[in-house]
């Protein structure tokens, strides 16, 4: 089986759970001997240094990659896209469209000429900007199209509004796709109730993390002071701004406290902002965007790890923070909650319970422990391998009619 599979990020280069998602998923597809071409978006100059790296790894080798020249980045919004096109004098006779709407179309049409000419049975476009090019694939090549949400414009906004041009697509993609890959029952759900597609249309295929043998020494601040970590996207998504309050009230009731922010994004001036006015400035250390080993660095650190998202579709933070041994707080609006249960979860706006679990882990060591050490064999169970099997199971259900 072959399938021609659409993207907008892809490890080693990556700036949040998507491209982990893909280069998992991909990995446990070709374990089952499912033949890839990603397809990605990727500036001129880029395109040649992202193949060579994604060939690093002998897994990789299996993978056939196609860079699309686009300046499309993961997670990127229109005022992004405008700033990124017009930034340089040299895009202003270039290529590209002239919003990240007429972009996603240019690369839409791209995927027109891929489909003329790759070999597969089977198409498979994640999330939004690949939609139009999954769809377009499907008419040229009239082979079925599976749409994978990872997440929808309902949690990018934090259900503040969705931008109704995103949504327009994601509906559409939605509609014309022969099935729906949701990354749980919570995004299951989301798509029936916002999107009106039938629930029988969509299969929940739950993301995993990767083990590997690789030993990566835990840093340490000092040898007194106790670490709660942020890691993610510094966005509304995230809920950071919870993280902020919570971190205030854990302060008064455990000495000797530091939090960790890992990440970037729009909000990260305004949690510098509160920590300020909530006099805790000096415990809130801002360690910017990590990448490779200093992701797990940062794990090992952390006495627990909080995602305080407000809509998570799944979160694959929390399984990689409990295989570096850190017991996780996580919010109810998560789909990674269905399948670990050594953890604690609470609603993403009770700053009194989120207080209540972190000063629990950070003030009882037993508990610390035994959160850690049951959650690390619970995960062990879920992997790619798996995800990849029950993708298997879709691509045949599509190809069977």
């Amino acid at each position: 089986m072959k399938v021609l599979m659409f993207g907008w990020e892809f490890a080693p280069i990556y700036s949040g759970g998507l491209g982990v998602a893909c280069a998992g998923l991909t990995k446990g597809l070709v374990n089952k001997n499912v033949g890839i071409t990603f397809v990605i978006p990727k500036k001129k100059i880029d395109v040649q240094s992202h193949v060579n790296l994604v060939s690093a790894e002998e897994m990789m080798r299996k993978i056939k990659t196609i860079a699309v020249n686009s300046p499309i980045t993961p997670y990127i919004t229109s005022k992004d896209y405008s700033f990124i096109r017009n930034k340089s004098d040299k895009f202003s006779d270039s290529i590209y469209g002239e919003n990240l709407f007429e972009e996603v179309h240019r690369y839409s049409e791209a995927a027109k000429k891929i489909a003329e000419t790759e070999s597969f049975d089977v198409i498979h476009a994640h999330d939004w900007l690949t939609f139009k090019a999954g769809i377009n694939a499907k008419e040229v090549s009239g082979k079925p199209l599976i749409v994978q949400v990872h997440a929808t414009e309902f949690d990018r906004t934090g259900g503040l509004g969705a931008n109704p041009l995103v949504y327009d697509i994601e509906k559409e993609g939605l509609e014309k796709a022969d099935r729906i890959i949701a990354v749980s029952n919570y995004t299951k759900n989301i798509i029936m109730r916002d999107y009106g597609i039938p629930g029988q249309k969509i299969e929940v295929v739950h993301n995993a993390v990767e083990f590997d043998n690789k030993y990566v020494e835990a840093p340490k601040i000092s040898d007194t002071d106790k670490i709660v970590l942020f890691l993610g996207r510094i966005t509304i998504q995230k809920g950071p701004d919870y993280f902020v309050e919570m971190a205030k009230k854990v302060s008064e009731t455990v000495p000797n406290v530091k939090f960790v922010v890992a990440g970037s994004g729009d909000m990260e001036y305004r949690m510098i902002e509160r920590a300020a006015e909530l006099g805790i400035g000096d415990k809130m250390l801002f360690a910017g965007f990590l990448r490779g080993d200093d992701i797990a660095r940062a794990y090992k650190m952390a006495d627990v790890y909080v995602m305080p998202s407000v809509s998570e579709p799944f979160g694959i933070t929390p399984l990689e923070a409990i295989k570096n041994g850190t017991p996780v707080v996580i919010s109810k609006n998560s789909g990674v909650s269905e399948v670990i249960k050594n953890t604690i979860a609470v609603d993403f706006w009770d700053i009194d319970r989120m207080t209540n679990a972190v000063a629990g882990i950070l003030k009882y060591p037993s508990l610390k422990h035994t959160m850690s050490e049951e959650g690390f064999k619970e995960i062990r169970n879920i992997n790619w391998d798996k995800s990849a099997e029950r993708c298997v199971e879709v691509y045949n259900k599509v190809l069977a009619g």
